[in-house]
């Protein structure tokens, strides 16, 4: 299947303009598209009557009364309104997806942890049967925090689909090949992208090639944004045009259906009759977004001293207070390295944010060793972090040369709460048992003479 191929019985928009046929360019953008000419209402949002027989639906993404900047909706003009995608719900289990709160006695979330890539199970494993959480930090049940999660991915869902009710996801591919066949639009996902599936949006996943690995942010709190670039200005880091939303596509199948819900860290089914992905048109800034890494352009040191990671920062979802994050998605990718007399990985340090870390492909520079592709590691609150013995060495008495860091690209979910595992990542997931040790090499230079040691 290519990326044009589309699945049986969906019908999408397409652009007369020579512009690729799938995607709109802008973040928080207000977009407007049809799948059939002339679905889409003018002038007005809810007319007496929709062509087609559609049914005009809002979906908001805020609060009604949100400030103007923030306020995020929504109009779809549908074959069947969304009271029709649900019927009575039964409670189902999700053993290994978790919500905070999920503070567990038995298990220590204190420390400093490393985690070898989870291996994908010969198991036939769907996006929701394949996820695997964590961390999770806060409480989704008032809306403040987040979870981690890594999924595996061996199926396409058949005639099943799928939305949170809790949060919206940030979708880091590292293996393999994912399409989201939404609501408003598909999405066709690859390792050194990122997609943004909102809360309340239905969806469906299947495997364009696989098996298919990769991490979530599952975000409880106010959706991600782009970072206020303060002195930097206008341009670098991630650019809004290189933000892509899909256009209108919709499936007019009647097919017994299932639909799965996550509300309140609980998962529900319902059973319907037809495909709920049904949307003919629509117009609004809330929808689903993917973006493409490789467009990051850092924005570093180029005199001396290593920068804040926040400088890396791709997308931040804010709290109530003011320039501290519910979660920054940061990135690293390759970049030089020019500064002179310093000291050029990330210094030793601890600070209120957690960080929990992925490896998508390469070497990471402070951790040169046992941080593979698929890694996973997390340092806790206030608790101390930094390079290993090998790398403080290299980078102390490496010559200070314009250097390429190259063929690298990690991640990072820092969050202003603490990070707590989950029985899964205690017990299961293939933790590096040894990892603290890492730092026992580190050598006392101090010996009370004056000099550079």
């Amino acid at each position: 299947m290519t990326t044009h191929d589309l699945p049986e019985g969906m019908i999408r928009a397409a652009r007369g303009d020579g512009a690729h046929p799938g995607y709109m360019p802008g973040f928080g953008n207000d977009f407007e598209t049809e799948a059939l000419p002339d679905a889409l209402p003018q002038g007005q949002n809810s007319p007496q009557k929709c062509n087609y027989g559609l049914y005009a639906e809002q979906l908001s993404g805020t609060a009604f009364t949100a400030p103007r900047g923030q306020n995020e909706r929504t109009w779809c003009y549908r074959i069947r309104p969304s009271v029709h995608h649900t019927g009575r719900f039964s409670a189902i289990d999700m053993p290994h997806w978790k919500s905070a709160p999920n503070v567990l006695p038995h298990v220590t979330s204190l420390g400093q942890y490393r985690w070898d890539p989870i291996p994908v199970p010969d198991e036939p494993l769907t996006w929701i049967t394949g996820m695997r959480t964590i961390t999770t930090a806060g409480d989704v049940n008032i809306q403040v925090g987040m979870a981690s999660h890594v999924y595996l991915v061996t199926r396409s869902m058949q005639d099943e689909y799928f939305f949170s009710a809790d949060s919206e996801l940030l979708v880091v591919p590292q293996e393999g090949r994912l399409r989201f066949c939404t609501e408003l639009g598909i999405i066709d996902l690859e390792p050194r992208e990122i997609a943004i599936i909102p809360r309340g949006m239905v969806y469906r996943v299947e495997v364009l090639e696989g098996p298919a690995r990769g991490f979530v942010c599952e975000n409880y709190g106010q959706k991600f944004d782009l970072p206020g670039r303060g002195p930097i200005g206008a341009n670098c880091m991630a650019n809004p045009r290189d933000f892509k939303s899909p256009v209108a596509a919709f499936e007019d199948r009647e097919v017994p259906s299932r639909v799965v819900i996550k509300w309140c860290g609980q998962f529900h089914e319902t059973r319907i009759g037809h495909s709920p992905l049904d949307v003919v048109a629509w117009h609004g800034n809330y929808c689903a977004y993917k973006y493409d890494l490789r467009t990051y352009s850092p924005v570093g040191a180029i005199l001396f001293d290593h920068p804040d990671p926040s400088i890396f920062t791709v997308l931040t979802a804010p709290s109530g207070q003011e320039g501290t994050a519910n979660i920054d998605f940061v990135l690293f990718r390759e970049r030089w390295m020019v500064a002179e007399h310093s000291f050029r990985p990330p210094w030793y340090h601890k600070n209120i944010m957690s960080e929990l870390m992925g490896n998508i492909y390469g070497q990471y520079d402070a951790k040169p060793q046992g941080f593979a592709p698929g890694s996973i590691s997390l340092h806790n609150c206030m608790l101390p972090h930094g390079p290993d013995r090998d790398a403080f060495e290299g980078a102390s008495n490496a010559a200070l040369k314009p250097e390429k860091l190259d063929n690298t690209m990690s991640f990072m979910f820092e969050t202003r709460f603490p990070q707590h595992l989950t029985e899964y990542a205690a017990k299961d997931a293939p933790m590096q048992q040894e990892y603290i040790e890492v730092w026992n090499r580190l050598e006392k230079k101090f010996d009370g003479t004056p000099g550079i040691k």
